[in-house]
């Protein structure tokens, strides 16, 4: 991992007060400190971090995160109260019934994700198409967009990106392939949209929505949720 993809973790002290915060207790009772939470978004583990740091000798903290790159984070930290599991949030119901006293869920993609251009987030930087929060499995992007028929390409670009020219792009898609070959990288991707998108929300590169859409397609990010 290369560690000068950093990450400020956004309302962090906030976040952690609700996950601890039980209207239920006294004022002054320090039992939350000592039960299981679960870190179900990893990332770079600022707010793991913070959780250890006002757990009790015998509480617990289990994380999740399906990306590799999380995974080396979270070997920085040398605590017996953390573990962490290579698996996404859906895996929630695998730990035993009533057995944690809360559960934070930071969703969405990372700053350190988006700015790596190995990752193929971000149409900004020239890139690989993956997208996969998992790098060690399932299908990159571009693997998909190689064999997906029009209509499949459509209804993703519509269904998860809400783009109204999701029709005209994935034929300029599949046209693209037809004549030179699949689109491999993410500048590729994003100048074949701004030559498709005819007009553009001011502020907004044309090519925001798409790769939204893939992106959540590929992670498969609304199944993940509603199974968690």
């Amino acid at each position: 991992m290369d560690t000068s993809w950093k990450h400020t973790t956004v309302l962090l002290n906030e976040a952690v007060d609700a996950l601890f915060n039980n209207p239920d207790t006294e004022p002054g009772d320090l039992s939350a400190a000592t039960h299981t939470y679960v870190d179900a978004t990893f990332g770079r583990g600022g707010h793991a971090r913070l959780i250890l740091s006002r757990l009790a000798p015998q509480g617990r903290l289990i994380a999740f995160d399906k990306d590799p790159d999380a995974l080396i984070e979270a070997a920085t930290i040398q605590d017996p109260r953390f573990s962490i599991r290579h698996q996404g949030f859906s895996h929630l119901g695998e730990l035993p019934r009533a057995s944690v006293a809360g559960v934070l869920l930071d969703l969405g993609i990372s700053s350190p994700q988006i700015d790596n251009p190995v990752r193929g987030f971000s149409f900004r930087f020239e890139g690989p198409l993956d997208m996969r929060m998992d790098t060690t499995r399932g299908e990159s992007v571009a693997q998909w967009l190689a064999t997906a028929e029009t209509n499949q390409i459509a209804e993703v670009i519509r269904d998860y990106g809400e783009e109204r020219f999701a029709g005209a792009i994935a034929k300029a898609i599949v046209a693209r392939r037809q004549e030179r070959g699949p689109i491999s990288t993410t500048t590729e991707l994003a100048q074949l949209v701004a030559d498709t998108v005819k007009t553009r929300e001011q502020g907004q590169n044309p090519a925001t929505r798409t790769f939204q859409a893939f992106r959540i397609f590929i992670n498969a990010e609304l199944e993940e949720l509603q199974q968690a």
